[in-house]
This record gives C-alpha cells, sequence and structure tokens, in this order.
C-alpha cells in the first residue's frame, strides 16, 4: 500500500535530494539538523550502503525519503545543510510512471486547487540516466490531470514541480534519438540503462533549497591564510553542522591551525575558540597585536575579517592538548562543542611539548643579555614524541572533562582499508558514539567521528563507574609504557605511532612488488655486466643491508639502487657506467661533489619509483 500525503500521526511526506558526494555523511548530517531545530524526523527510506558497478561507479540513491511535521520545519533543516541540494514536498512515487500518476491522484488530489491559480513550472531529474527535450515535454504533459490553470513561468515561479527518475546504471548501454528542432534533424546519444523505463519515479514540490552555496564561498582557494593541512571547505562546514555548532554554542578546536573549523562554526552562530602547538600557524605574517590588518598581512584572525566574523572569533592561544591551559576536573564544564582534526604523524612524527631530555636544571634558560628565552617573541618551545593512541585517549578525556551534557566531540581519525590493518574507533566511558562517517581513498580512509558527553545521570550507575575506573587504569598504563620506550631510548616516530608504522609498512611492500614485477628483464641485462652488482648483500657503514635492486628506464638508461631496510639511494648507474666512480660499493648518495647522486637526490628518486 502507498503512502499518504500524511501518516496518522499528522506527519507529511518529504523527498530530499542529495549531492552525489560523502554518501556516508548525509544522514549523519541531516539527523543533526533536526536535533537543532528541534524536529522529529523519520527517515522512510534510505540506501546506507554504497554499491559498486563493475566500473566502480556508485550506484547509491540520492533521493531520501522522510516524514517532518510541517513544510516549514523541513524548510529550518535542508536551508541549512551542506550535502542535500533541495526538499520536495512528496506529491506521489511509484515503481513505473502509471502508477506514480495513480499516487498522485490518491495521495495528493486535495493539493491541486490550492495551486491551481499560481504561476508554476515544471522539470525533470533524471539519476543515471537522462531524456530527450521531447521525451521531457511528454512527461510532463502526462500530469495535465492535476489542473493547474496559472501562467507557465520559467523563471521564479510561484511553485516549483519536479520529477524525479531513477536509473538503473549501465555505462555502456545508449539510446539515440532524433528529435526536430528548428526545421533541422539532430542525433541525440542519451546515457540509458539497459532497462527502458526507470526503476523509480517522485514528483514534488519545491520548498528549499540547501547551503550549498557555502562551498564556495569558503573555498579554500578564495581564502586569505591557508595551510598544507588546512580542511576541505565542505568537509568543515558538515563538520561544524554534525557537531551541532549554532547561535549560543561555545566551540573550541585544540588543532586549530589556520582556522578552518572554528571559520565553519562561526559562520553558523557559535562563539569560537582554538590553540595550537605551533604559534606561527596563529600569527601568519601579520602577528596578534589586535590592530588592523595591513592588505598584504595573512593570519588566521584575517580569515575571519575576510569573511565578516571577526565578532564570533573568542580567542586562540598557543598550547598542546597535554599541557592545555583549560582547566579540567573541577566541574568546569563549559564547552558545547569541539571539532577538530588531529594530525596523523604521517608527514613527520607526532610531538607535545617537553623535552626529550629534560635538562638537569629546570630553571628558565636564557640568552646572552640575561633574558629569559621563552619571552621572547621568536621563541620556538622545546617538543618530544607523542603516541598516536595517547593522543586519541587525550582529546577524548578532554572532551568528557569540559563537555556539557550532550555536548558533542567531533573529530578526524586516518583508518587503512586493509582489514588486518584497521585503526578500531576509539571509546571512552563518558562518551557516547553518534555516528561514524567515513571519507575513502586509495588504500586508507579518514574517518568523522562523533561522540556525544554523557550526562550525570547516565553516568550514576555501578557498571559504568567501574567501567570506568578499569579504562582510567588502561590508559594509565598506557601513559607508563610509552614513557619507559621513550625514556629507554625508543624515540623513533613509528615506535609511538602504529598507524604511520602499517602505513609505510605498506607503502614498501607495495614499491618492492612493482619493482619485482616490473623490472626483472632490466636487472637480467645488469647482473650479465656486472656480476657482483647483482648480490643481495652489500657491506655499508660495517652493516650488512639487505639490496633490492630497482631499474628506471629513465633517459640514458639509469638504474637506481635501493635499500630496502633503510629507504636510502646507494649507487646510481648511468648507461652501464657507475656514476663518477668505478666502486659499486661506495655510497654515492653521500658524495656532495657528486652531480648526478644531487640530480637523483633522495627524496625525488623515491618520488620517481612511485610514479613508475
Amino acid at each position: 500500500m502507498k503512502e499518504s500525503m500524511k501518516d496518522i500521526n499528522g506527519k507529511g511526506d518529504f523527498l530530499i535530494r542529495f549531492g552525489q558526494a560523502h554518501e556516508s555523511f548525509r544522514l549523519a548530517e541531516i539527523e543533526a539538523l533536526a536535533r537543532i531545530a528541534g524536529v522529529e524526523l523519520e527517515v522512510v527510506s534510505y540506501s546506507p550502503s554504497v554499491k559498486k558497478t563493475s566500473i566502480n561507479s556508485s550506484s547509491q540513491t540520492p533521493f531520501t525519503h522522510v516524514r517532518l511535521p510541517s513544510v516549514s520545519s523541513a524548510k529550518q533543516i535542508i536551508s541549512r545543510s551542506i550535502l542535500a541540494q533541495s526538499v520536495h514536498e512528496l506529491w506521489g512515487q511509484g515503481d513505473s510512471l502509471s502508477l506514480l500518476h495513480d499516487d498522485v491522484r490518491k495521495s495528493s488530489s486535495h493539493l491541486f486547487a490550492r495551486y491551481e491559480q499560481a504561476t508554476f513550472r515544471f522539470s525533470v531529474d533524471s539519476f543515471q540516466g537522462s531524456r530527450t527535450k521531447k521525451e521531457q515535454v511528454d512527461l510532463i504533459n502526462g500530469f495535465s490531470f492535476v489542473g493547474f490553470e496559472g501562467p507557465i513561468r520559467m523563471k521564479d515561479p510561484e511553485e516549483t514541480f519536479t520529477i524525479f527518475e531513477e536509473w538503473e546504471f549501465d555505462p555502456y548501454r545508449t539510446s539515440s534519438r532524433q528529435e526536430g528542432g528548428k526545421g533541422k534533424k539532430s542525433n541525440a546519444v542519451i546515457n540509458r540503462s539497459s532497462s527502458t523505463e526507470p526503476k523509480k519515479l517522485y514528483l514534488g514540490r519545491l520548498i528549499s533549497h540547501s547551503s550549498r552555496y557555502l562551498i564556495t564561498q569558503f573555498d579554500l582557494k578564495k581564502r586569505a591564510y591557508i595551510s598544507t593541512t588546512s580542511m576541505d571547505a565542505e568537509l568543515a562546514l558538515v563538520t561544524a553542522n554534525v557537531s551541532l555548532a549554532a547561535p549560543g554554542k561555545l566551540f573550541y578546536d585544540p588543532f586549530v591551525g589556520t582556522g578552518g573549523f572554528p571559520l565553519a562554526a562561526a559562520n553558523f552562530g557559535a562563539l569560537v575558540f582554538g590553540s595550537d602547538i605551533d604559534g606561527r600557524a596563529l600569527r601568519g605574517t601579520a602577528g596578534w597585536t589586535g590592530g588592523t590588518l595591513k592588505p598584504e598581512e595573512r593570519c588566521l584572525r584575517g580569515n575571519f575579517e575576510q569573511y565578516g566574523l571577526k565578532g564570533r572569533l573568542g580567542d586562540v592561544w598557543v598550547a598542546d592538548l597535554a599541557n592545555s591551559p583549560v582547566r579540567t576536573g573541577r566541574g568546569e564544564r563549559w564547552l558545547d562543542g569541539i571539532i577538530c582534526d588531529p594530525p596523523y604523524g604521517v608527514r613527520e612524527g607526532l610531538r607535545i611539548l617537553g623535552h626529550r631530555n629534560p635538562p638537569a636544571d629546570p630553571s628558565p634558560q636564557v640568552d646572552e643579555n640575561g633574558v629569559e628565552k621563552h619571552k621572547k617573541p621568536d621563541f620556538i618551545p622545546p617538543k618530544r614524541p607523542y603516541s598516536f593512541h595517547l593522543m586519541l585517549h587525550d582529546i577524548l578525556q578532554f572532551s568528557f572533562a569540559t563537555l556539557v551534557d550532550s555536548g558533542r566531540l567531533s573529530f578526524w581519525m586516518p583508518t587503512a582499508n586493509d582489514d588486518d590493518l584497521e585503526i578500531p574507533v576509539p571509546s571512552h566511558p563518558g562518551m557516547h558514539v553518534v555516528s561514524v562517517c567515513t571519507q575513502p581513498f586509495n588504500k586508507w580512509s579518514r574517518r568523522l567521528i562523533t561522540y556525544r558527553r554523557r550526562s550525570a545521570l547516565e553516568m550514576e550507575g555501578e557498571t559504568l563507574r567501574k567501567d570506568f575506573e578499569e579504562y582510567m587504569a588502561q590508559m594509565d598504563e598506557a601513559r607508563r609504557k610509552e614513557r619507559d620506550v621513550r625514556e629507554g631510548g625508543g624515540r623513533q616516530a613509528d615506535e609511538l605511532n602504529p598507524f604511520r608504522k602499517a602505513y609505510f609498512s605498506t607503502e614498501r611492500r607495495r614499491i618492492v612488488e612493482e619493482a619485482r614485477e616490473t623490472m626483472t628483464p632490466a636487472l637480467g641485462k645488469l647482473e650479465f655486466k656486472y656480476p657482483d652488482l647483482a648480490g643481495t648483500a652489500l657491506e655499508s657503514r660495517g652493516e650488512e643491508k639487505s639490496l633490492y635492486a630497482e631499474v628506471l628506464n629513465y633517459v640514458n638508461y639509469v638504474v637506481l639502487y635501493y635499500l630496502y631496510k633503510i629507504e636510502r639511494v646507494v649507487v646510481v648507474m648511468d648507461g652501464g657506467r657507475v656514476a663518477e666512480d668505478e666502486s659499486p660499493r661506495e655510497d654515492l648518495a653521500a658524495k656532495e661533489d657528486s652531480s648526478l647522486a644531487k640530480l637523483l637526490a633522495e627524496e625525488r628518486a623515491v618520488g620517481s619509483l612511485k610514479e613508475k
């Protein structure tokens, strides 16, 4: 039986049309916006899983059928959405055109008279398919039974009706139709699935467009001050929505950088704060004087001025999460939301403030003029290695200690697509996981994880209290082990960051496997001419290193030897001649006077291998 326009509770049926991006974020954003609006949202139909075709094209529907109390509530929710395109009052739906006509007559006939004299227009929105103009006109004329008598107005009509079609996806099937126009015939090739009719059709009346225009407004290309790690504008805005940013709320980013997340939260009305371990990121080229910025100056404060949001920037300060000046543990819970993208420690190891080897004299250091170094404006505080898992724990514990009841934490975390390397979602007894949204890449993904701070009433249970005590004991033990590793000489980034270690070990395996497959024939030629170079061991700096030869067919048959274990270029050959040296055992990359070694510097050579 088809659903009517109103259910027994008086809710109306609406159709949300999403953009075809970030599918796993859709429901999390819409449900969060419904919570902000204080509206009860019921999702009637939605496909939560992303299915893949043989050519890796997403076939997930962009249409979601929901029930809401009123038209105004639908407009209130979608008008702020980033991932949705529009919301429509659902007049009917069906698995075929005739069934759609029947459902419109049955469910919405009482609405026909309301729009009888209004200016209107009809349009067709076909997902994974398309129609010729003649087919669209015929499709629209099929709804003449609604009896509208008002003038048709293609620009700025009072009412817009859209026929939505969802086709089965088939990239190899096309349909060629002839369409006349101005006395001429033209061949129109239309992408069409193997079926002759769409699998689902809807008719909807436009209620509201979304705020997708903000993606362009906050585009990083138009922002005055950014860095290499600035978050994409669309995802920053979605993060602010999911974390319930709204007027009257206080938000904080402990890894603020150039201010991408606070900008998004401030745009939705929140008063924002931030901190960062690197004060240079906060000051930019302008410093933090509070005065008028010059046109050439770029800084975090300037970004807020660029978007007219300076009044919603509370303050920023230099600190890290493990050494935060924000008071915790005394009941001072004042934050409504925490949003951040913490460092992953891939390009460089994670760091927090502190000495690797604390000095014997704890008194402040002074310069030659007797001025304490930490009071100078160009002072860069010392940093020590930091554990990836402890960073996640510190984020959760800080959020638990500072968020108000039902306050939200939304942060990004990397993970692997390989089940053997996947990092589990961090848990905390006082933080409830609300949603986990995934942005997939090639072999790795990152997840936006959103938590809700449990209320004091929820924390009263004896079982939960014991869980919390056990959790804190486990974290204390993990912190002790990290300290033992660090003090025992284990200061390498990989030793404190299992994600970084897994990332690079996977990358090493991939490079070596590709080299074996593509470069073995060339190695055979090399072995014939230089048999002593084809060995599997090489004496270097008094240690026996495992050697794997990788060959690049580049310019004049350049042969690059690559040390697998220590990832260093050791021998470069050009045209069958050992570059500037007849000894194949010498580390030419270390010779400053070798022009070829300079040309094929380590990072560039490794990058070329990956491209090859």
